[in-house]
Order: structure tokens, then C-alpha cells, then sequence
């Protein structure tokens, strides 16, 4: 039987304060995301590039309509 690996979810310093509760991790098959306060709703799995894309257009402001 193979150990189970520990998984590092993190957040935004910005969350504590402002309540906000999503959270990524770095896991086999990609990139973690989940809502900290219901984990046990799991979590949507993107590769790396799906991530970096995303991460790309936030950068850019091209979600900023969104908010």
C-alpha cells in the first residue's frame, strides 16, 4: 500500500481578512482548487497550463469585469 502524500492548500493573505475562502494546491495530475470552509465538497483538478492560463488573464485584468 502506497502512503498517502500530504497536500499544502494555501490561500490569498487577502482571504482572512475579507472572508474569502478558496484555496490551490499542488497535486499529482495539476492544480487544486477548492472552498476552504466545505473541502469535503472536493476540489475542480486543472493542469498546470489550464492553471497558468487563468492565472495569465487575471494578471491582464481580463476577468475584472467579473467583480
Amino acid at each position: 500500500m502506497q502512503a498517502q502524500q500530504q497536500v499544502a492548500w494555501m490561500k490569498s493573505a487577502l482571504s482572512e481578512s475579507r472572508g474569502m475562502c478558496v484555496e490551490v494546491a499542488s497535486l499529482p495530475g495539476g492544480v487544486g482548487l477548492r472552498h476552504s470552509v466545505t473541502p469535503e465538497d472536493g476540489a475542480l483538478l486543472f493542469t498546470r497550463d489550464e492553471f497558468a492560463a487563468f492565472l495569465d488573464g487575471a494578471k491582464r485584468g481580463e476577468f475584472d469585469h467579473l467583480i
